[in-house]
């Protein structure tokens, strides 16, 4: 008898305890927090490749948008990780300048018979201003 009690002590800590750590691993599939001009349902892919995009042209790499993660006692810890979904002035210039794009598209250049959402409209692009560089090259 008391073996079965072990026995199920065991077992009812060890789901309790894949119980807790699946909740606090688990994102819901295509949500992302506090995306303001790409749609909520973007595939991780497709973010990923849009990000990429980016830092391709402006040679940067994802720390020039994103800042480092603050623990509770405001530091930033040594692993290097970003808080992607925190807001700061180079991010909402990003969203100005990808909103400035889209409109650009969808204003000068016919594609509402693609179908295609204006995120993914690539006529006039991050690279047409700023040609590999952090900052708009200007002539």
């Amino acid at each position: 008898m008391p073996h079965r009690k072990k026995t199920a002590t065991l077992f009812a800590l060890t789901v309790f305890v894949l119980l807790g750590s699946a909740a606090t691993t688990i994102r819901p599939a295509n949500k992302f927090r506090n995306l303001k001009v790409l749609p909520q349902d973007i595939s991780e892919q497709r973010l990923d490749s849009i990000m990429d995009t980016y830092c391709r042209a402006l040679k940067v790499n994802c720390d020039f948008c994103h800042k480092p993660t603050i623990d509770l006692t405001g530091v930033a810890p040594a692993n290097g990780d970003l808080d992607f979904a925190a807001d700061n002035e180079m991010k909402e210039e990003a969203r100005r300048m990808m909103r400035l794009t889209i409109d650009i598209n969808k204003t000068h250049f016919n594609f509402d018979t693609t179908g295609k959402p204006g995120y993914l409209l690539n006529v006039i692009s991050c690279n047409t201003c700023h040609r590999g560089n952090p900052f708009p090259a200007h002539e």
